[in-house]
């Protein structure tokens, strides 16, 4: 079992490795082409959540807050593959504070692509977050049942 874990949670973070070293390598000195998809779907969630507090939100340089998710996406997942909950929680953050603003799929025509390209995303990122909740589950359960049987053994 130790192998097809290890083999699982490296399949896994390789998406997220993967898409952290891309964005860093595109980042350069403007952000790359993560800056320029960003933007507009930043704007569009900041008044969408304006709007509905009633309250301006204060305005943060977005080059800060792509660094902040290729730091939660690449620290996270390295963590991960070496079986670390706190590499699933940044993962889990990350995932919580990204999928809806990148994938905004309510802000679309149910009949444009974009519409089903970004659900599509949606939804993969919310099955990815799952697995993230059923991996932290599973290893406390694991956890818990170990310390039983060495209660019960002493």
């Amino acid at each position: 079992m130790g192998l097809t874990s290890s083999v699982g949670r490296l399949l896994f973070s390789t998406i997220f490795i993967l898409a952290a070293w891309h964005q860093i390598e595109d980042f350069g000195s403007d952000g790359g082409s993560a800056i320029k998809a960003m933007e507009p779907k930043l704007a569009v969630f900041k008044n969408h959540v304006s709007a509905a507090l009633g309250v301006d939100l204060p305005k943060v340089e977005i080059k800060y807050l792509l660094m902040a998710a290729m730091a939660l996406e690449g620290v996270g997942a390295i963590l991960f593959f070496f079986g670390s909950s706190l590499g699933a929680y940044l993962l889990l953050i990350f995932l919580a504070s990204v999928t809806p603003i990148m994938h905004d799929f309510y802000n679309y025509d149910l009949s444009s692509s974009d519409y089903s390209r970004e659900f599509i995303q949606f939804l993969k990122n919310l099955s990815l977050f799952g697995s993230l909740m059923f991996y932290l589950g599973m290893k406390s359960a694991a956890y818990k049942q170990a310390r039983r049987v060495k209660a019960k053994a002493s």
